[in-house]
């Protein structure tokens, strides 16, 4: 028999309002995913797939309710708990197609079939498991149009999620993408409704025994699911705001946000086109404590200075730790003065002193500041501006700060050109070795010469060893460049052997890079055996930073050199930061009084210091050389304190080994005159 029913006009808009909130929770969960990774990401694409699979059965069976007709309809229990896993796991795979950061139009196209195809099959399934007191035909061609209205919204709601999933946690465009999917829901449901044809057979009662019990289970199904969706998204809500953003974008040691909170704070909070300032404040000297105390002093000494730091900040002020012993402050001052007092008042606080334990300690910090709009508008060019101003002042001196400026810039640029283009220096023969000769006062002729290293850049020109020195053992070159300049001066000495031209030491400088790589035995021995050079006709000059650095390792290397024969100077000395008391210990031949005192060796201060250096020498019976000699007073006053070997331009210019045969000639033909 025929069956008609109508429609509860309450309970379809509560069937609607259901299907929108189960949709938001999912998407909104499902966005995360995004965001994460590994273990979080799969937590994410659960809850979301759980939410979405309750809520498309909420609110089926809600609509269900919602339809009345004149028998009681009671449905068969495990068939209708079975039905919801079909859009659970629709829901999940689609999500998972579809939640990629990057997805094309058949992966839309594909989610929005699968997700289409679990409300289909979630419906119907649902619509099996009513009990046989009612016969279900269906309209076919509504049925297909049912099928299609899932399909279409389904592809328009994950499309348009995922154009919209990096808005905020509440925007009107997510709640757009779930009305959308509601409207998929719903329009499937009651579309299929309208497509279904009911009937009953005569041999049943309207009423059958034990009807009220299903209904019941029914009425709870639906309450526990809601109940459910709105617990997970609340959840997930809180879990994500308070536990997860706690660990994503705020530091664990010191509280302050992180660097992954600082994207979030220039897209949300600071307009560079309104002004404002960044920070970039890294503290001095905190490896030497970190490496002599233990990093656990040194994350004790981090958290003290965050909190001096926050006692600095003001309304507009934010603090961030980028890293290790990194920070930066935001401020939207835009007063040059105000902030320029800031930078010094941060200054002041970390340069106080630090109580950890037993111990005092004493940090300074450096600082960078670029200013909003003026030196960029975005995030990346604020930071590199700051971070550039804060190198500069760490190489003004440390504890101080510098405001950003083109010339900064460009320095920068061509540190990073430098840096490029010395990987391939080597390769394409720009390095030449000059060679700059030590003079003996007391017997009037040569008695060394330094080999120095020079680079003439094919597009800057001659660039300054004081320039690119430095970025060589920044980056490790200087192992291979030191490699290649002992053996080519070890060939080139035999050259002049050979030739009878002269039979002199020549020294090269040693980076401490060398040292730490430990190949300083093997790179001589090498140079040594492929040229045939005699071990006692080379030298290698060190630092007193070099000695310094790691005294017994150095020691230990320096010993198996001397065991070569090849000699070993102490360079630039008196301006280092060696002890005394460890000099008898190192295996040095020579002491070379540096050039800055005897440029201003008129001084009585100067003079006493280099008459102390040359006592020194002489009572540990070690050579001594001064260098940069350049006027005859200077020799006089060395002669008269008992140095006798000098270089400097006096006695000739860092000179082309071409040009040094030149110079030989002269000076033995001044010689015989």
């Amino acid at each position: 028999m025929q069956m008609q029913g109508h429609f509860n006009g309450w309970i379809v808009l509560l069937s609607f309002v259901i299907a929108v909130l189960a949709s938001y929770s999912a998407l909104n969960l499902v966005s995360k995913i995004a965001r994460t990774k590994g273990r979080n990401r799969t937590v994410w694409l659960l809850s979301g797939s759980m939410v979405m699979g309750v809520g498309v059965w909420s609110m089926h069976f809600v609509g269900m309710m919602a339809y009345h007709m004149d028998v009681e309809i009671n449905y068969d229990v495990p068939i209708t708990i079975l039905s919801s896993l079909g859009s659970i796991l629709a829901s999940y795979v689609a999500f998972r197609i579809t939640a990629r950061s990057q997805s094309s139009a058949w992966r839309y196209g594909f989610g929005g079939f699968i997700m289409g195809c679990g409300i289909v099959a979630m419906h119907y399934t649902g619509m099996y498991a009513m009990h046989e007191s009612v016969v279900v035909n269906y309209d076919i061609p509504i049925w297909l149009a049912s099928a299609g209205v899932a399909l279409i919204a389904s592809y328009a709601a994950l499309y348009l999620f995922h154009r919209f999933r990096h808005t905020p946690d509440f925007s009107i465009w997510k709640l757009g993408c779930a009305v959308v999917m509601a409207i998929a829901i719903c329009g499937m449901h009651y579309t299929g409704m309208a497509a279904a044809q009911f009937s009953h057979l005569s041999s049943m009662q309207h009423t059958m025994p034990g009807g009220q019990a299903p209904q019941i289970f029914l009425l709870t199904g639906v309450a526990l699911s809601t109940f459910f969706i709105l617990a997970v998204s609340w959840g997930a809500i809180f879990f994500d705001r308070h536990v997860l953003e706690k660990m994503a974008y705020y530091d664990q040691l010191t509280g302050l946000p992180n660097r992954h909170d600082l994207q979030r704070y220039f897209s949300e909070h600071f307009d560079p086109v309104k002004g404002g300032a960044l920070m970039f404040i890294d503290l001095d000297r905190f490896k030497t404590i970190n490496d002599t105390l233990g990093h656990d002093f040194g994350d004790m000494l981090l958290q003290q200075v965050a909190e001096r730091l926050r006692t600095c900040l003001k309304g507009k002020d934010t603090l961030f730790r980028l890293g290790g012993d990194e920070f930066l402050i935001i401020t939207k001052l835009t007063d040059l003065e105000q902030i320029e007092l800031l930078a010094q008042n941060v200054l002041n606080e970390i340069k106080q002193a630090y109580f950890i334990e037993v111990h005092e300690l004493y940090v300074t910090g450096s600082v960078g500041i670029s200013l909003a709009p003026l030196h960029g508008d975005i995030r990346s060019d604020l930071l590199k501006a700051a971070d550039t101003a804060m190198y500069n002042a760490k190489s003004a001196g440390k504890n101080r700060y510098l405001i950003f400026d083109e010339e900064m810039n460009r320095a920068q640029l061509r540190k990073l050109v430098l840096e490029k283009d010395l990987r391939k220096a080597m390769v394409h023969d720009e390095f030449k070795i000059m060679y700059q000769p030590k003079w003996d006062t007391g017997s009037n002729q040569l008695v060394g010469m330094e080999a120095l290293l020079r680079w003439h850049h094919p597009q800057l020109g001659p660039v300054s060893p004081a320039e690119f020195i430095p970025i060589a053992e920044e980056t490790g070159i200087i192992v291979p460049m030191t490699r290649w300049m002992v053996k080519e001066v070890c060939i080139q000495n035999k050259k002049w052997q050979d030739r009878n031209e002269m039979q002199v030491c020549i020294s090269v400088n040693m980076s401490v890079r060398v040292f730490e790589s430990e190949t300083l035995f093997e790179m001589v021995f090498e140079a040594l055996r492929d040229s045939g050079l005699n071990g006692t006709y080379l030298e290698l000059e060190i630092t007193e930073s070099i000695a310094m650095s790691d005294v017994q390792g150095t020691i230990e290397q320096l010993q198996t050199i001397r065991e070569l024969g090849v000699r070993v100077s102490l360079d630039d000395f008196g301006t280092g930061y060696s002890s005394l008391g460890s000099l008898d210990e190192l295996p040095v031949d020579t002491l070379k009084i540096d050039q800055i005192f005897i440029h201003k060796s008129e001084q009585i201060s100067k003079q006493a210091i280099i008459s102390n250096i040359i006592a020194i020498a002489k009572n540990l019976n070690l050579g001594v050389v001064a260098e940069g000699v350049e006027t005859s007073d200077q020799i006089e006053f060395l002669q008269s304190r008992g140095c006798h070997v000098m270089q400097g331009f006096y006695y000739g210019k860092p000179m082309s080994a071409f040009d040094v045969s030149y110079w030989l000639e002269h000076k033995q033909k001044d010689a015989l005159a």
